[in-house]
């Protein structure tokens, strides 16, 4: 499958600028933009720096305005729309093509019979961006000049100029940028060019998309440097923008290098697959691509959280983790231990995976894995009840994988503690109760599982009680303990007990007069009833705690009224409370959030069901073809986030989401086993 448009989606502004692009560097750091070359969005930018892997992500380069003068005219390739709601300039009018090349996006520029080419890429394991132009023909030299917009600020933005002065300092080979004293400096330099400094504001550049998300929509960038060279036909110059003083300049040879990364990532992808297997369809290629851009590394502390004595280097060691979404997510428990086995495991990365399992054992405290890590550095977050028992499952998923004994027997005494902690009670209110051997979670005011949407002090849907996927994955986490204790000479009686009391009762979600389970027991106000996707995953996962009769009836009841071409919704349509559309302010927006907005990672869930009870592979990947088709809209060569619950299912939310991905990855190859 080849991501490419010619000028019948580039020529068009508004369809251009809606397609947005995404490159990474495994740390944090990322840039992105639109075909369109405009900023619609605060996340926008060439160079967004992680400057705490991998947080602390940081807009340093915003944008390369490029002016090409050719045979006595002149063509402006880069596109801006501003405050008065003019696009100026219409850069996106010279665009003949856009492709992804990989993972790398690239733009074809023609004007008259001169052709220059564009791509854009990050060096992994550094903050440092390429952006490299190749005159492919022309009848003549041109002359190219390339304006460069710097900023310095949180990427989720908040900074107006007001007058702001930066420290704009030759270097060699181009300019260093210094925002404040003790600001990271930005370094923007080139191979060949000759170079201009200044220091211009640009100001009210228009960001469409966060003015549909009821945030601020103007934004202001400095003018620091221009880059100026005349081209001659098979040339090309690079435009490298880095914290690091002395970056590899010589675009070539670092592209060459981005080249090969991505061909030894689908090298990994097609040896992991069963040796009968046929080709793989090209949209899945590009979606293990795109898996590699949530993988990234985190400093880990062996002295855990707090240590009595200051850290030396000694102390520390890289680990992995997992961003849940771009461009606005970091890392978070949950979506890292529901993303690792797609991520990695599908993608024949095992040794990513055990980095990562590796990484978060560190953090687990009172029983519980973190739920989100903030941007700011403060401690890890804890309000989480279900990505601890996910955190058995992405285990079971690696064992099975791998065979590892030694991994096994390291994280086996945390497991247990896991265990001994819900048994006894941890945080929130989180307890087996001993009444019925199910597991209860919340407190008024929290909202604990995936379904966390919360504004000031409403929580949208509040879920106390006994929530059906947490014990589904609860018996899935015990039987995996008692294999697991079976299989190391440990005790394992115990595990198998607790797990035959929790399927006994387990019968206490199923309700016979609908057809299908309740979502959540013994709540403040009784039993609810709704009719949302979260028991799809007693179908799903490995052990169900269901009747192969129940496990049909769900996967029926969840396909007729969940199912879409992209996910499932989180509400049934027929629900008073579904919201079928997710837009507007920030208080809209997450009041639909799990009131029948669309989850695309629930499509992996949902087929794994569907495989179980039927057993159809076509089926199964006839249900996941529709993502082929969305790789072409939104986050290009991603998969969103979330979609409206109404037809046609608008993407929204992050244009690249690491469950979404991991999840379609995951189930592709459930069909291929």
């Amino acid at each position: 499958m080849s991501i490419g448009f010619g000028r019948e989606i580039c020529g068009d502004y508004e369809i251009a600028a809606a397609r947005e692009w995404l490159v990474t560097n495994g740390i944090g750091g990322y840039g992105s933009g639109t075909v369109a070359g405009a900023l619609t969005r605060r996340y926008h930018g060439l160079l967004i720096a992680a400057l705490q892997p991998p947080l602390g992500r940081t807009l340093m380069l915003t944008k390369l305005e490029e002016i090409l003068h050719y045979d006595q005219q002149v063509y402006a390739l880069s596109s801006n729309r501003w405050a008065d709601g003019q696009i100026e300039p219409q850069g996106y009018r010279q665009i003949e093509h856009f492709r992804l090349e990989g993972a790398v996006p690239t733009w074809r520029f023609a004007c008259a019979d001169a052709l220059l080419e564009k791509r854009i890429w990050m060096q992994h394991g550094a903050n440092t961006t390429y952006v490299q132009y190749h005159l492919q023909r022309a009848s003549q030299p041109v002359a190219l000049l390339i304006k460069a917009l710097v900023n310095y600020r949180d990427h989720h933005g908040g900074i107006r100029s007001w007058g702001w002065q930066m420290a704009v300092d030759r270097v060699a080979s181009g300019v260093k940028v210094l925002s404040t004293p003790d600001a990271m400096p930005l370094y923007l330099l080139s191979n060949r060019a000759a170079l201009l400094t200044l220091h211009d504001w640009y100001y009210q550049f228009d960001l469409a998309r966060e003015r549909c998300r009821g945030l601020p929509d103007r934004e202001d960038h400095l003018h620091v440097a221009t880059f100026h060279l005349t081209l001659q036909p098979g040339e090309s110059l690079t435009v490298v923008a880095s914290t690091e003083p002395n970056p590899e300049l010589e675009g070539e040879i670092t592209l060459k290098q981005r080249q090969l990364y991505e061909q030894k990532l689908l090298n990994f992808w097609r040896t992991s697959r069963p040796l009968d297997s046929k080709e793989p369809a090209p949209w899945l290629n590009q979606l293990v691509l795109a898996a590699d851009q949530f993988i990234v590394s985190r400093r880990v502390s062996l002295a855990k959280l707090e240590p009595a004595e200051p850290e030396s280097e000694a102390d520390i060691l890289v680990g992995k983790t997992i961003i849940a979404g771009y461009p606005w997510f970091s890392d978070w428990g949950r979506d890292t231990m529901i993303s690792l086995p797609g991520l990695t495991l599908s993608t024949g990365r095992s040794e990513i995976a055990r980095l990562i399992l590796r990484t978060f054992a560190q953090y687990v405290d009172q029983g519980m894995l973190p739920n989100r890590f903030p941007d700011v550095g403060e401690l890890p977050e804890y309000n989480t009840v279900d990505a601890t028992l996910w955190y058995f499952e992405a285990i079971q998923h690696y064992y099975t994988a791998t065979q590892d004994d030694d991994l096994l027997s390291e994280l086996f005494p945390i497991l247990a503690e896991i265990i001994d902690w819900h048994c006894r009670g941890t945080r929130y209110n989180i307890h087996l109760d001993p009444a019925d051997g199910l597991l209860y979670a919340g407190e008024p005011g929290l909202q604990l599982t995936w379904m966390d949407a919360k504004i000031g002090d409403w929580v949208v849907t509040p879920r106390v009680g006994k929530a059906v996927e947490i014990n589904a994955l609860w018996y899935n986490a015990l039987r995996t303990m008692a294999r697991f204790a079976r299989m190391l000479g440990r005790p394992h009686q115990e595990y198998e007990a607790i797990a035959d009391r929790t399927l006994a009762r387990f019968a206490r979600f199923w309700n016979s007069e609908l057809g299908y389970c309740y979502d959540l027991l013994d709540t403040p106000t009784g039993d609810d009833a709704s009719l949302r996707p979260n028991q799809i995953f007693a179908v799903s996962l490995p052990e169900s705690p269901l009747t192969p009769a129940q496990q049909r009836s769900v996967v029926d009841t969840c396909g007729r009224a969940l199912l879409t071409s992209y996910g499932l919704r989180s509400l049934a349509p027929q629900d008073p409370n579904y919201q079928g559309h997710y837009g507007g302010d920030l208080r809209q927006r997450d009041g639909a959030y799990h009131q029948g907005t669309v989850w695309g990672w629930l499509l992996g869930p949902y087929v794994l069901a569907h495989l179980r009870v039927y057993g159809d592979i076509t089926q199964a990947r006839q249900l996941l073809s529709p993502m082929s088709d969305h790789l072409l809209t939104h986050g290009l060569g991603s998969a969103s986030e979330i979609f409206d619950g109404d037809a046609p299912m608008m993407p929204k939310g992050c244009i690249a989401q690491a469950w979404t991905v991991a999840e379609i990855l995951r189930a592709w190859m459930a069909t291929e086993r």
